[in-house]
């Protein structure tokens, strides 16, 4: 993190203050820009296919991937053919839309996408141009219903279901928006949300995190044996959360190396860590697996909703007519 980062979970200071004129701006086009969609100056498209997002107000580190890790298989549960948008933050695809796939690299795909894949083997496809991306699924695969990864504020995509995701141990840090405070829109936006979900909490509008072992970076297998201590890289929005899964699985941490959120790895960032145990998240390990030394591992984390979220998640899809009753 850097200053300015680190200022956003901190009482308002100085330079918090020295910021608002940014964030007033940075309110007002927004907002301008909100209204122009509302009154229908500036047009949204409508997928021929239902359209849930999963977003946040806020940036960084909110837990929103393992939701989307779970949501995936639970809408498959329900009967419906499932498919996957993302912008793809820091790829380089060869063109867009892309469709991920075995043979997609992490730059070609980003991080997060191609973690989705690996781990649920659904169809997902990222680009800037969202409309070109549900348009290539609807071509080719015909999904019953698309996930957005990320993309509340993208207001030029109509959506039938709006799923906010909230860190509840940071919340809305100082509660300013960008570039004074972590949020992109301020927190009456849940108001009109469908669902407000607590990453972290245990109450019926939440669900936690629960870590599942280790395994092989190089392999990708479940790792039999691990070093009790070593070092912690991560290049997440909230590594203190990796940092203390860590170590509430007995790891003892002897350095910490943190990277800027979606840092694309390369062995030269590990050239001082040849020879010692080095311990990543699942995102990281998707980077890393091409060069990963035998001594390398990544944490997989899995949410757990509480049994009252996902009533209310169904009763939802009911609401808006994307499953049948008694489903």
């Amino acid at each position: 993190m850097n200053k300015i980062e680190k200022s956003w979970y901190k009482p308002i200071g100085l330079l918090n203050i020295a910021l608002l004129p940014l964030s007033g701006l940075f309110w007002l086009v927004s907002n301008v820009r909100k209204v122009l969609f509302k009154l229908g100056i500036k047009s949204s498209y409508k997928a021929p296919a239902p359209v849930l997002i999963v977003g946040n107000i806020g940036i960084g580190g909110n837990g929103k991937t393992p939701f989307v890790l779970w949501l995936v298989p639970y809408l498959q549960s329900l009967g419906l053919k499932v498919a996957v948008i993302s912008r793809g933050y820091g790829s380089n695809p060869p063109h867009t839309p892309y469709h991920v796939t075995e043979e997609s690299s992490a730059a070609q795909a980003g991080d997060e996408p191609l973690l989705i894949f690996k781990r649920l083997g659904c169809d997902i496809v990222i680009g800037g141009d969202r409309q070109a991306s549900i348009e290539y699924l609807i071509e080719h695969n015909e999904p019953d219903i698309i996930v957005s990864d990320d993309g509340l504020q993208h207001y030029q995509l109509a959506r039938d279901i709006e799923i906010c995701i909230i860190d509840n141990e940071r919340r809305f840090g100082n509660g300013l928006l960008l570039p004074s405070g972590p949020l992109r829109e301020l927190p009456s936006r849940l108001k009109s949300v469908d669902l407000a979900v607590y990453n972290g909490s245990v109450k019926e509008d939440g669900y936690s995190l629960c870590t599942s072992g280790f395994f092989s970076v190089k392999t990708g297998q479940r790792a039999k044996e691990y070093p009790s201590k070593g070092i912690a890289v991560s290049a997440i929005g909230n590594p203190s959360r990796f940092e203390k899964s860590l170590q509430a699985n007995g790891v003892t941490i002897t350095q910490n190396k943190h990277f800027a959120d979606h840092h694309m790895y390369s062995e030269q960032d590990f050239e001082a860590y040849t020879k010692q145990p080095v311990f990543m998240t699942e995102k990281d390990a998707v980077k890393c697996q091409s060069f990963a030394k035998d001594n390398w591992y990544f944490l997989r984390v899995d949410a757990v909703p509480s049994e009252a979220l996902i009533e209310k998640l169904h009763c939802l899809l009911e609401k808006k007519g994307i499953i049948g009753h008694g489903i």
